[in-house]
């Protein structure tokens, strides 16, 4: 027998595509062998005893919109180690695949962030790089700096692409940016390099969005790619009745599976009951669980940086240090997951999917997001409350955070 495998077993073990009821998972280094009931184990597995045992056995978290931790910031990073502590906090908690998110900045910092960031990718750091910005809504920019924000050219655009040198994975823009030709052109110069547009920190019209949309299912999913919506209503004009903005059309083209819809489901910039009726809407294959994490996740209340902009963290809660916007969030990804499943009403399958299965449809990965075999050895181990006990990322193994 392999002497390099090893087993997990679990009360549950959430596979993306069922929970199995007293399950095992097998894995060696690198990949996972075999998963099903602890009952049904292959004769050739047998002989191995359970390294560990757990109440929830998950597929690794995948985070697509995340801006640091541990007291670090992606947006702020001027070393490798500043990175590596913002991915580490993440990965101690259960998120095994992360996208650094940079928020809106001067061009030329946002050139020489992204070089950083590339470099942390190509360690595997980070799985690779978010442009929050700079072609955002002033009147929506919430914590982003709004003397920074700019129309969509080709300039900014090649410059970022050259930058990424191929690592970039999606950037957020407002739908009403796309407003000429130029702007078009520019936004084709990121699709054409497969950084996938996430529309968001808009204050657009219905018809504004609706034609942003459709730019995206034209340009977008002929590459095989879907747009996604960065965190849905945080960030937009509120839904009304005489004066719709972009929520419901948003809303419309999720359930018709058009868009992947981000949310921060951390019962701070959500509502949980919300989450769970947008979910009963849309369907749960079309939402992604983000954090929008910033440095302060993991860290005592104080005071933090989030790019150009100062952050006060108060009872677990981030705000501009002068005003009362949301600065990202400090939750990690399971904290979501644990949100969903016990304050959203959302089932854990469900709850799971859009942490792990959804996200890597939406990255284009098929090597992680689920336990299957193999695929990649990203796990969590939890308790019954889905509070983290152990992960292994490629049987990299890491304890609960303490």
């Amino acid at each position: 027998m392999d002497s390099t495998l090893i087993r997990w077993d679990g009360t549950q073990v959430v596979t993306g595509e069922e929970i199995i009821e007293n399950g095992t998972v097998i894995f060696d280094e690198n990949v996972i062998v075999w998963v099903g009931s602890t009952d049904s184990i292959p004769a050739q597995f047998q002989g191995i005893e359970a390294g560990h045992k757990a109440a929830k056995i998950l597929p690794g978290l995948i985070d697509v919109h995340c801006h640091g931790g541990g007291g670090a910031s992606f947006p702020d990073a001027t070393a490798l180690e500043d990175v590596k502590i913002a991915a580490d906090e993440h990965l101690h908690h259960g998120t095994t695949t992360l996208v650094a998110s940079l928020v809106t900045a001067d061009v030329d910092t946002l050139v020489t962030r992204t070089r950083l960031l590339v470099e942390a990718a190509k360690k595997g750091y980070v799985y690779g790089i978010h442009y929050e910005g700079p072609f955002l809504s002033e009147a929506r920019c919430g914590a982003q700096d709004p003397r920074f924000l700019i129309d969509i050219s080709n300039d900014v655009a090649e410059k970022l692409v050259e930058a990424s040198a191929g690592w970039a994975v999606t950037m957020t823009v407002a739908p009403e940016k796309l407003d000429s030709d130029e702007a078009c052109q520019g936004l084709q110069v990121l699709v054409d390099n497969a950084v996938v547009p996430s529309w968001g920190h808009t204050n657009a019209s219905a018809e504004e969005t609706a034609k942003a949309i459709r730019w995206g299912l034209e340009h977008v999913k002929s590459r095989g790619k879907k747009a996604s919506v960065t965190h849905l209503f945080n960030g937009m004009k509120p839904l009304h009745h005489r004066d719709p903005g972009s929520v419901g059309e948003f809303l419309a083209a999720g359930s018709r599976s058009e868009l992947f819809l981000e949310m921060i489901s951390d019962a701070v910039h959500l509502d949980p009951s919300l989450v769970g009726n947008v979910v009963n809407f849309v369907g749960s294959e079309n939402c992604l669980l983000v954090t929008d994490a910033m440095a302060a996740a993991g860290m005592p209340d104080g005071i933090y940086q989030l790019g150009p902009q100062q952050v006060r963290m108060e009872g677990g809660v981030a705000r501009l240090a002068e005003g009362d916007s949301l600065a990202g969030g400090t939750a990690h990804l399971l904290d979501c997951v644990r949100v969903c499943v016990q304050e959203a009403g959302i089932d854990l399958l469900a709850a799971v999917q859009m942490a792990t299965q959804n996200p890597a449809r939406f990255l284009g990965i098929s090597d992680r997001g689920s336990l299957t075999p193999g695929v990649r050895a990203d796990l969590v181990a939890t308790d019954a409350e889905l509070h983290v006990e152990k992960v292994v990322r490629a049987a990299s193994f890491r304890g609960a955070a303490q």
